[in-house]
């Protein structure tokens, strides 16, 4: 969204406007939409306004629910947006630390400013770009506890606050057609100065899930979070925010609710074992948190094999940390041999997971050339550091 589009947004003809219009539902709507509004009389820039806006709330419901229908977006910044259920998570941090005057640096659209003021803690919001800033004031404008500064994080005086809230821009500059930026050294507000900040007072750090782990600070507790089976961050905590003790934590959301494994360090592996009647693939969170041997002690499961995330055990334990599957068959390895052993089960339609194996599933379920009415669920991967094919089925999850 240009500065110009967002003038004529934010008139209070064109939110009336955006308001007025029917839930976005198909690119194919638009054409549509667009005659109507001109030959109502809007201007080309007001009428790329409101659609865009449209589309992007109802992009943002999955993040942000019944409350995306009265927020502002900005493209890149719903893109790196916290999640509302999350966001509320990191707020309680604060609230649990008894810090009261929270700086969100990097602020955005004001997504985790939003939940922090929800929480009754006064907070300052700060982006250095003019628009997401101006975005962020009328996200944020219905709470009295909340102001926004369009300043650059290293420029904010921080004198005053109890503690500081980062989540530094991770994609190229621009509100629209940006691209996820690889190397730390570029993100913006720099590392340097987000750990150098930790020094001086607490602060919540929002990162990539994928962050280099070599990167993590000693000092900071790292906390990798899912939601509904998707790896969405790694938050790192300093200071009071951190919990005593806990330098690791994997954070599962979804339908049974918020469960969480901790440990002081990465937990060392359980030993290698011969394949049982069950697997489990641990969430994304628990592997990115190298917590893989503490989940396998607790469900009494071994390793399937060195280095590789699976589990397995003679007895099945259910638990929101890993989804587990009964084995119903070793299949052959071998391509033409799989192909006729799927052949012979009738399985046209199969779901294909591998760890530790340079397969393409994508192509192998082209070459597979699979008829029939059946379905199935192949895991290709390691037993004991030899290849395995095995026919599986999902065992329902917990409710």
């Amino acid at each position: 969204m240009e500065r110009s589009e967002l003038v004529e947004l934010l008139s209070p003809g064109g939110l009336r406007l955006l308001d007025s219009l029917p839930p976005y539902e198909s690119a194919a709507d638009v054409v549509r939409v667009v005659s109507d509004l001109r030959k109502a009389g809007h201007s080309p820039d007001l009428v790329t306004a409101v659609l865009g806006q449209s589309r992007l709330r109802a992009k943002a419901v999955p993040k942000f629910g019944e409350f995306a229908g009265r927020m502002l977006f900005t493209d890149a910044g719903l893109e790196q947006a916290t999640r509302l259920q999350v966001a509320a998570l990191h707020a309680g941090r604060f609230v649990g630390g008894g810090l009261n005057r929270v700086a969100d640096l990097g602020c955005g659209i004001g997504g985790d400013a939003m939940a922090l003021a929800a929480m009754d803690l006064t907070v300052t919001a700060v982006d250095a770009d003019e628009v997401t800033a101006t975005v962020a004031s009328y996200n944020l404008a219905p709470f009295e506890n909340a102001s926004v500064l369009h300043s650059a994080a290293e420029d904010v005086d921080l004198a005053g606050f109890d503690a500081a809230w980062l989540d530094p821009a991770r994609r190229t500059a621009g509100h629209a057609n940006t691209k996820r930026l690889t190397r730390p050294e570029d993100y913006s507000p720099h590392l340097d100065f987000v750990f150098g900040l930790s020094e001086r007072m607490p602060i919540g750090v929002k990162l990539g899930p994928g962050h280099d782990r070599d990167l993590i600070p000693a000092a900071a507790e790292a906390q990798w979070v899912s939601v509904d089976g998707k790896l969405v961050e790694m938050g790192l905590w300093f200071g009071a925010l951190a919990r005593p003790g806990i330098r690791r934590a994997a954070l599962v959301l979804g339908r049974t609710g918020t469960h969480e494994l901790t440990a002081p360090g990465d937990s060392v592996d359980a030993p290698v074992g011969v394949l049982g009647d069950y697997l489990y693939e641990p969430d994304g969170a628990v592997i990115r948190a190298r917590l893989i041997g503490d989940l396998a002690r607790s469900l009494d499961a071994q390793m399937l094999s060195d280095a590789i995330a699976y589990l397995t055990s003679q007895t099945l334990q259910r638990t929101p940390f890993a989804t587990a599957f009964r084995v119903l068959e070793l299949l052959p390895v071998d391509e033409k041999k799989l192909r006729l052993a799927l052949q012979e089960r009738r399985i046209g339609t199969l779901e294909i997971k591998k760890r530790g194996v340079d397969v393409d599933p994508a192509t192998l379920r082209t070459r597979l050339k699979l008829k029939g009415p059946e379905s199935g669920t192949l895991i290709l991967t390691r037993a004991a550091g030899q290849r395995v094919a095995l026919l599986v089925e999902r065992v329902a999850p917990l409710h």
